[in-house]
């Protein structure tokens, strides 16, 4: 007795409906991307040595050495009397409070990023001022 297979099965695959999601997940993630808001810094970085930049004429000059140490306007200070102190003065001042961070050469990026971090929570426009060498 011969009995045969009435279907056959195909081996064939349409990759045509992946190239759709593909498409369509292409598209979302374009239109959706656009919408999400960074979280960045109110940094004032000089284009050229013939920008101006225009600073209030009592901004706040934050030093830090490579070792880690702080200086609010020429005097030691700690970290957390840092944060406290530009909050008060952020808070007290009327307008937006301008302040220089100014890292010594080799500064540990932590440093510098920890003052970023003060200036992003009050709202203190922050110049970053480093030496090129």
């Amino acid at each position: 007795m011969g009995f045969k297979k009435k279907s056959k099965v195909t081996t064939e695959f349409s990759s045509a409906s992946m190239t759709d999601m593909i498409f369509l997940l292409l598209i979302f993630f374009m239109l959706t991307s656009g919408l999400v808001a960074p979280n960045s810094l109110n940094l004032k970085l000089p284009g050229s040595s013939q920008s101006k930049v225009e600073l209030n004429s009592k901004a706040d000059d934050v030093s830090i050495t490579k070792s880690g140490n702080f200086y609010l306007n020429g005097k030691r200070i700690t970290q957390t009397d840092l944060d406290e102190t530009l909050g008060r003065k952020a808070k007290a001042s009327t307008d937006k409070l301008d302040i220089t961070i100014s890292p010594e050469s080799g500064t540990p990026i932590k440093y510098v990023a920890f003052v970023m971090d003060i200036a992003m929570r009050f709202e203190i426009n922050a110049i970053l001022a480093v030496d090129e060498k």
